[in-house]
Protein backbone atom coordinates (compact mmCIF):
# COMPACT_ATOMS: atom_id res chain seq x y z
CA UNK A 1 0.00 0.00 0.00
CA UNK A 2 1.30 3.08 -0.75
CA UNK A 3 1.77 6.54 1.22
CA UNK A 4 -1.47 8.49 0.25
CA UNK A 5 -3.63 5.34 0.07
CA UNK A 6 -2.50 4.06 3.69
CA UNK A 7 -3.22 7.52 5.05
CA UNK A 8 -6.54 8.09 3.29
CA UNK A 9 -7.63 4.80 5.03
CA UNK A 10 -6.08 5.97 8.41
CA UNK A 11 -8.22 9.05 7.63
CA UNK A 12 -11.77 7.14 7.25
CA UNK A 13 -11.10 5.27 10.47
CA UNK A 14 -10.79 8.86 11.78
CA UNK A 15 -13.81 9.51 10.47
CA UNK A 16 -15.54 6.19 11.45
CA UNK A 17 -14.40 6.57 14.84
CA UNK A 18 -15.69 10.57 15.35
CA UNK A 19 -19.35 9.24 14.09
CA UNK A 20 -19.47 6.34 16.76
CA UNK A 21 -18.70 9.09 19.34
CA UNK A 22 -21.03 11.43 18.21
CA UNK A 23 -23.83 8.55 18.89
CA UNK A 24 -23.34 9.18 22.49
CA UNK A 25 -24.67 12.23 22.20
CA UNK A 26 -27.87 11.04 20.40
CA UNK A 27 -28.60 8.27 22.21
CA UNK A 28 -31.90 9.27 23.38
CA UNK A 29 -33.39 5.90 25.98
CA UNK A 30 -36.49 7.32 27.92
CA UNK A 31 -38.03 5.78 30.52
CA UNK A 32 -40.84 4.37 29.39
CA UNK A 33 -38.77 2.33 26.36
CA UNK A 34 -37.80 -1.30 26.82
CA UNK A 35 -34.92 -2.37 27.96
CA UNK A 36 -31.77 -1.87 26.50
CA UNK A 37 -30.90 -5.69 24.95
CA UNK A 38 -27.49 -6.07 26.34
CA UNK A 39 -24.56 -8.16 25.72
CA UNK A 40 -24.26 -10.19 28.49
CA UNK A 41 -20.53 -9.80 28.95
CA UNK A 42 -20.83 -7.19 31.17
CA UNK A 43 -22.96 -6.77 34.61
CA UNK A 44 -23.89 -3.84 35.47
CA UNK A 45 -25.03 -1.93 38.14
CA UNK A 46 -25.09 1.68 40.03
CA UNK A 47 -23.69 3.29 42.75
CA UNK A 48 -26.88 4.00 45.35
CA UNK A 49 -25.99 7.20 46.00
CA UNK A 50 -25.61 8.89 42.75
CA UNK A 51 -28.86 8.96 42.25
CA UNK A 52 -30.66 10.82 45.62
CA UNK A 53 -33.63 11.99 43.81
CA UNK A 54 -34.57 8.52 43.95
CA UNK A 55 -35.66 6.17 47.06
CA UNK A 56 -33.95 2.90 47.06
CA UNK A 57 -37.90 1.34 45.72
CA UNK A 58 -37.34 3.91 42.71
CA UNK A 59 -34.08 3.42 42.05
CA UNK A 60 -34.53 -0.34 41.99
CA UNK A 61 -37.74 -0.34 39.62
CA UNK A 62 -35.89 2.53 37.37
CA UNK A 63 -32.61 0.24 36.59
CA UNK A 64 -34.93 -2.52 35.80
CA UNK A 65 -36.25 -0.91 33.38
CA UNK A 66 -33.03 0.09 31.99
CA UNK A 67 -32.13 -3.84 31.57
CA UNK A 68 -29.94 -4.90 34.99
CA UNK A 69 -30.20 -5.38 38.79
CA UNK A 70 -27.74 -4.08 40.69
CA UNK A 71 -27.29 -1.57 43.17
CA UNK A 72 -23.48 -1.05 44.63
CA UNK A 73 -23.37 1.00 48.09
CA UNK A 74 -26.05 -0.29 50.00
CA UNK A 75 -26.01 -1.17 53.84
CA UNK A 76 -28.19 -3.35 55.86
CA UNK A 77 -31.30 -1.41 56.30
CA UNK A 78 -31.83 -1.50 52.44
CA UNK A 79 -31.58 -5.30 52.08
CA UNK A 80 -35.13 -6.22 52.37
CA UNK A 81 -36.17 -4.04 50.31
CA UNK A 82 -33.34 -5.17 47.03
CA UNK A 83 -34.89 -8.45 47.98
CA UNK A 84 -38.08 -7.78 47.41
CA UNK A 85 -37.48 -6.02 43.94
CA UNK A 86 -35.24 -8.97 43.29
CA UNK A 87 -32.05 -6.93 42.85
CA UNK A 88 -28.84 -7.46 43.52
CA UNK A 89 -26.56 -5.77 46.28
CA UNK A 90 -23.02 -5.65 44.25
CA UNK A 91 -20.72 -3.98 46.74
CA UNK A 92 -22.48 -4.05 50.44
CA UNK A 93 -21.46 -1.37 53.41
CA UNK A 94 -22.24 -0.31 56.52
CA UNK A 95 -18.96 -1.79 58.59
CA UNK A 96 -16.44 0.80 57.39
CA UNK A 97 -16.15 4.10 59.62
CA UNK A 98 -15.68 6.60 56.71
CA UNK A 99 -13.33 7.03 54.13
CA UNK A 100 -10.63 8.92 56.37
CA UNK A 101 -11.03 6.53 59.42
CA UNK A 102 -9.60 3.07 57.90
CA UNK A 103 -7.71 0.32 58.14
CA UNK A 104 -4.09 2.05 58.69
CA UNK A 105 -4.51 3.40 61.77
CA UNK A 106 -4.00 0.92 64.25
CA UNK A 107 -6.93 3.02 66.82
CA UNK A 108 -9.65 2.46 64.76
CA UNK A 109 -8.97 -1.29 64.20
CA UNK A 110 -11.09 -2.89 67.28
CA UNK A 111 -13.82 -0.76 66.36
CA UNK A 112 -13.41 -1.85 62.34
CA UNK A 113 -12.64 -5.88 63.71
CA UNK A 114 -16.28 -5.56 65.62
CA UNK A 115 -17.92 -3.98 62.36
CA UNK A 116 -16.78 -6.76 60.16
CA UNK A 117 -17.18 -9.39 62.51
CA UNK A 118 -20.96 -8.92 62.97
CA UNK A 119 -21.52 -7.88 59.46
CA UNK A 120 -20.06 -10.36 57.87
CA UNK A 121 -21.76 -13.09 58.92
CA UNK A 122 -25.04 -10.88 57.59
CA UNK A 123 -24.16 -10.38 53.92
CA UNK A 124 -23.68 -13.81 53.26
CA UNK A 125 -27.37 -14.20 55.18
CA UNK A 126 -29.14 -12.07 52.44
CA UNK A 127 -26.63 -14.06 49.86
CA UNK A 128 -23.95 -11.38 48.84
CA UNK A 129 -20.44 -11.59 48.53
CA UNK A 130 -18.97 -7.91 48.14
CA UNK A 131 -18.27 -5.86 51.30
CA UNK A 132 -16.25 -1.91 51.14
CA UNK A 133 -13.45 -1.18 53.09
CA UNK A 134 -10.85 2.05 53.13
CA UNK A 135 -7.33 2.33 53.81
CA UNK A 136 -8.10 5.78 55.57
CA UNK A 137 -5.91 8.91 55.17
CA UNK A 138 -2.12 9.14 55.73
CA UNK A 139 -2.15 11.98 58.07
CA UNK A 140 1.61 12.51 57.78
CA UNK A 141 1.72 8.32 58.41
CA UNK A 142 4.23 6.35 55.89
CA UNK A 143 2.98 4.37 53.56
CA UNK A 144 4.84 1.34 54.70
CA UNK A 145 3.60 1.75 57.74
CA UNK A 146 0.30 2.45 56.66
CA UNK A 147 0.45 -0.83 54.63
CA UNK A 148 1.59 -2.57 57.96
CA UNK A 149 -1.23 -1.54 59.82
CA UNK A 150 -3.79 -2.17 57.31
CA UNK A 151 -2.63 -5.89 56.51
CA UNK A 152 -2.51 -6.55 60.92
CA UNK A 153 -5.96 -5.57 60.92
CA UNK A 154 -7.27 -6.68 57.81
CA UNK A 155 -6.14 -10.94 58.69
CA UNK A 156 -7.70 -10.53 61.88
CA UNK A 157 -11.16 -10.56 59.99
CA UNK A 158 -10.53 -12.54 56.80
CA UNK A 159 -10.57 -16.10 58.78
CA UNK A 160 -14.12 -15.17 58.98
CA UNK A 161 -14.87 -13.65 55.45
CA UNK A 162 -13.31 -16.87 53.90
CA UNK A 163 -15.56 -18.97 55.99
CA UNK A 164 -18.61 -17.29 55.14
CA UNK A 165 -17.64 -16.42 51.35
CA UNK A 166 -17.47 -12.69 51.62
CA UNK A 167 -14.99 -10.41 50.07
CA UNK A 168 -13.45 -7.69 51.70
CA UNK A 169 -13.01 -5.23 49.15
CA UNK A 170 -9.79 -1.84 49.78
CA UNK A 171 -11.54 1.14 47.47
CA UNK A 172 -8.92 2.73 45.71
CA UNK A 173 -9.46 6.36 45.17
CA UNK A 174 -7.41 9.43 43.97
CA UNK A 175 -5.91 11.75 46.24
CA UNK A 176 -5.40 14.52 43.93
CA UNK A 177 -9.09 15.88 43.15
CA UNK A 178 -11.92 14.28 45.44
CA UNK A 179 -10.08 12.59 48.58
CA UNK A 180 -7.26 14.23 49.81
CA UNK A 181 -4.39 12.64 51.47
CA UNK A 182 -6.36 9.31 51.12
CA UNK A 183 -3.45 6.40 51.58
CA UNK A 184 -5.09 3.51 48.60
CA UNK A 185 -4.66 5.83 45.66
CA UNK A 186 -2.13 3.63 43.88
CA UNK A 187 -3.02 0.44 41.79
CA UNK A 188 0.53 -0.83 43.47
CA UNK A 189 0.53 0.05 46.78
CA UNK A 190 -3.29 -1.96 46.49
CA UNK A 191 -1.71 -4.83 45.08
CA UNK A 192 1.34 -4.85 47.34
CA UNK A 193 -1.22 -4.93 50.30
CA UNK A 194 -3.17 -8.03 48.72
CA UNK A 195 -0.23 -10.08 48.41
CA UNK A 196 0.95 -9.24 51.98
CA UNK A 197 -2.74 -10.00 53.17
CA UNK A 198 -2.68 -13.36 50.94
CA UNK A 199 -6.03 -14.29 50.95
CA UNK A 200 -8.51 -14.42 48.24
CA UNK A 201 -11.15 -13.00 49.73
CA UNK A 202 -9.50 -9.27 50.11
CA UNK A 203 -9.15 -7.57 47.05
CA UNK A 204 -9.61 -4.25 45.50
CA UNK A 205 -12.48 -1.87 44.47
CA UNK A 206 -10.28 -0.37 40.63
CA UNK A 207 -12.60 2.61 40.62
CA UNK A 208 -11.62 3.92 36.82
CA UNK A 209 -12.25 7.14 37.67
CA UNK A 210 -10.58 7.90 40.20
CA UNK A 211 -7.13 5.58 39.16
CA UNK A 212 -7.35 7.69 36.14
CA UNK A 213 -6.28 10.91 37.76
CA UNK A 214 -4.08 9.51 40.07
CA UNK A 215 -1.46 8.02 37.82
CA UNK A 216 -4.05 6.37 34.03
CA UNK A 217 -2.08 3.59 32.30
CA UNK A 218 -5.59 2.23 32.56
CA UNK A 219 -5.96 -0.40 30.15
CA UNK A 220 -2.34 -2.06 30.80
CA UNK A 221 -3.03 -1.81 34.64
CA UNK A 222 -5.85 -3.88 34.48
CA UNK A 223 -4.42 -6.50 32.59
CA UNK A 224 -1.20 -6.82 34.49
CA UNK A 225 -3.34 -6.72 38.15
CA UNK A 226 -6.52 -8.00 36.94
CA UNK A 227 -6.39 -10.93 39.41
CA UNK A 228 -6.39 -8.43 42.49
CA UNK A 229 -9.35 -6.24 41.55
CA UNK A 230 -13.07 -7.70 42.17
CA UNK A 231 -15.01 -4.78 41.73
CA UNK A 232 -15.11 -2.12 38.78
CA UNK A 233 -16.39 1.38 39.07
CA UNK A 234 -16.80 4.17 36.74
CA UNK A 235 -17.37 7.85 35.76
CA UNK A 236 -16.10 10.24 33.06
CA UNK A 237 -13.17 12.33 33.71
CA UNK A 238 -12.83 15.09 34.08
CA UNK A 239 -15.92 16.22 36.26
CA UNK A 240 -17.30 12.77 37.20
CA UNK A 241 -20.03 12.71 35.36
CA UNK A 242 -21.76 11.25 32.40
CA UNK A 243 -19.36 8.43 30.11
CA UNK A 244 -20.11 11.19 26.91
CA UNK A 245 -17.95 12.50 24.19
CA UNK A 246 -16.87 15.38 27.04
CA UNK A 247 -14.67 12.80 29.23
CA UNK A 248 -11.27 11.58 28.39
CA UNK A 249 -11.61 8.13 29.25
CA UNK A 250 -12.46 5.46 26.53
CA UNK A 251 -14.73 3.25 28.19
CA UNK A 252 -15.39 0.83 25.28
CA UNK A 253 -11.65 -0.08 24.83
CA UNK A 254 -11.36 -0.58 29.08
CA UNK A 255 -14.65 -2.79 28.91
CA UNK A 256 -13.01 -4.94 26.24
CA UNK A 257 -9.99 -5.38 28.86
CA UNK A 258 -11.87 -5.86 31.37
CA UNK A 259 -13.91 -9.08 29.78
CA UNK A 260 -10.80 -10.51 27.95
CA UNK A 261 -9.51 -10.87 31.60
CA UNK A 262 -12.36 -13.21 32.27
CA UNK A 263 -13.82 -10.89 34.83
CA UNK A 264 -17.69 -12.02 35.53
CA UNK A 265 -17.97 -9.54 38.62
CA UNK A 266 -20.05 -6.20 38.42
CA UNK A 267 -19.04 -3.01 36.69
CA UNK A 268 -20.99 -0.24 38.76
CA UNK A 269 -21.93 3.43 37.38
CA UNK A 270 -21.04 5.74 40.07
CA UNK A 271 -20.89 9.05 37.68
CA UNK A 272 -22.90 11.92 39.14
CA UNK A 273 -25.46 12.75 36.11
CA UNK A 274 -25.49 16.30 34.83
CA UNK A 275 -28.24 15.94 32.43
CA UNK A 276 -32.10 16.39 33.31
CA UNK A 277 -33.55 12.78 32.72
CA UNK A 278 -30.67 10.79 35.49
CA UNK A 279 -31.75 7.45 34.37
CA UNK A 280 -31.69 8.02 30.75
CA UNK A 281 -27.77 8.97 31.55
CA UNK A 282 -27.77 5.84 33.50
CA UNK A 283 -29.23 3.99 30.50
CA UNK A 284 -26.40 6.44 27.85
CA UNK A 285 -23.49 4.96 30.57
CA UNK A 286 -24.94 1.67 30.72
CA UNK A 287 -24.92 0.95 26.62
CA UNK A 288 -21.41 2.59 26.23
CA UNK A 289 -19.94 0.25 28.49
CA UNK A 290 -22.01 -2.97 27.22
CA UNK A 291 -19.08 -4.58 24.95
Amino acid sequence: MNFDSSRRSSFKKMILGGAAMGTLASFDWKEGNAPLQLKGNINHGVCAWTMPSLNLDELCVAIKKIGFNAIDLVGPKGWDTLKTHGVECSMCNGAELGIPKGWNDPQYHEQLIKNYTELIPEVAKYGYKNLICFSGNRNGMDDEVGMKNCSEGLKKIMALAERHGVIIQMELLNSKVNHKDYMCDLSAWGVELCKIVGSENFKLLYDIYHMQIDEGDIIRTIQTNHQYFGHYHTAGNPGRNELDENQEINYPAVMRAIVATGYKGYVSHEFIPKSEDKIAALAQAVQVCDV
